[in-house]
């Protein structure tokens, strides 16, 4: 892989990204010219993030938990605060669990688990084509399978009853601020994974109806939510049959909605302390 070491490119290159509005112009043009193999490649590259397509989408993949996971054109790009998701799920998973990632998109939170766990059963699902063909080129173990449809549709019968950990990722942004979200996002990422319908939990209240039929005695439903809809997400939960706590991460601005099999009675949603992370 050639270099692409003057410091005049590189300064030229930075120029041109931050006059396209790159907040962290040093630190792309770095990426963008590590990853480019050929000079014409790196040209194409800085033209594609200068017209506003995603970093991650000119790169061709994104980091995430340390993993450099591919993120083709189309797909949603997995956000440093999903990190925090993956990690509860793998506290909650343990070697050998049966875990299943809805909305996996490219499979990023599947991908962490694989590399962070032994010996666990994996099923991702996603209702977007290009997606799916992302989540399978990064989730390659011989025990784990990417299905196309929505939500549980695809998943075989024989998953009921039997998951330990459920994962959703699911869009939780209201329809009416769909408007309010960077361009990189709002232009080149399907509609269909960011819009939540009115107040953004749609898709979440599906994922939280069906839980209980597919989670085993003791197993966990994780919904990544934002901190002003955790009451609504927990209640879905709690409707749901579940018993309900909150994880939050402050340096990740993260907040996830945990519901566990067999629920007690009871109508509130227990908070676990934010933390560092």
């Amino acid at each position: 892989m050639p270099v692409f070491s003057s410091s005049l490119l590189r300064s030229t290159i930075v120029t041109r990204l931050r006059a396209a509005g790159c907040v962290f112009a040093e630190d792309e043009a770095r990426l963008i010219i590590s990853t480019a193999r050929t000079p014409a490649e790196l040209a194409g590259m800085v033209d594609r993030r200068v017209t506003g397509l995603p970093l991650e989408h000119v790169l061709g993949w994104a980091e995430f938990c340390g993993l450099r996971v591919r993120v083709d054109p189309g797909v949603f790009v997995p956000r440093r605060r999903t990190e925090f998701l993956a990690r509860q799920a793998a506290a909650l998973a343990g070697p050998g669990a049966v875990v299943v990632d809805l909305c996996c998109g490219s499979g990023a939170v599947g991908a962490a688990l694989l590399s962070s766990l032994d010996g666990i059963e994996l099923h991702a699902s996603d209702i977007e084509p290009p997606a799916v063909r992302c989540a399978r080129r990064n989730i390659t173990a011989a025990n784990a399978r990417v299905y196309e449809g929505d939500l549980y549709d695809p998943l075989p019968d024989t998953l009921r009853g039997r998951v330990d950990v459920l994962i959703a990722n699911a869009p939780y942004v209201p329809t009416d601020e769909i408007r309010f979200l960077p361009p990189e996002a709002r232009d080149h990422e399907p509609l269909v994974t960011l819009d939540g319908g009115a107040d953004g939990l749609d898709i979440q209240r599906r994922v939280a109806a069906e839980a209980v039929r597919w989670l085993a005695p003791g197993g966990h439903l994780l919904i990544e939510t934002s901190e002003r809809q955790v009451p609504r997400t927990a209640a879905a939960c709690t409707a749901g049959g579940l018993t309900v706590r909150v994880a939050g991460c402050d340096d990740l601005d993260a907040t996830v909605v945990i519901g566990t099999r067999p629920a007690p009675a009871r109508t509130g949603a227990g908070r676990a302390p934010r933390t560092a992370c």
